[in-house]
């Protein structure tokens, strides 16, 4: 028999580099690249120290293929949801987070514009 997917949100496999600091205590950023994002949470890995229920903030470029609106800076405060040891050189430990709240930036636009003459 197989699991019923609980997902509430559809998963991309997409490789995005983003900003991760843990919340409490304030510590150093860290630049790493996700294992898969959607519009309520994403997944990397990383040596920082996190464990489920760390709060942490995450800064990224959240791609049209998930929100189907152009690109957009995504400033996300969250929580860790889950923790898996891993392999990879990426980092010591899989994790996802939960998004708890987020301000989407909008998308940078040309400061040219062409204007039409009648």
């Amino acid at each position: 028999m197989t699991g019923t997917e609980r997902r509430l949100a559809e998963r991309f496999g997409l490789k995005i580099p983003l900003r991760v600091r843990i919340a409490k205590p304030a510590t150093l950023e860290r630049t790493v690249e996700s294992l898969n994002v959607s519009t309520r949470g994403i997944s990397f890995a990383t040596d920082l120290p996190l464990r489920k229920g760390t709060p942490v903030h995450l800064a990224f470029e959240m791609p049209e293929e998930v929100t189907h609106k152009p690109s957009s800076e995504w400033l996300c405060t969250g929580h860790v949801v889950h923790v898996q040891q891993n392999s990879s050189p990426q980092g010591a430990i899989c994790v996802g987070v939960g998004f708890d709240c987020y301000e989407v930036l909008l998308p940078v636009r040309s400061s040219v514009s062409q204007v039409s003459e009648p």
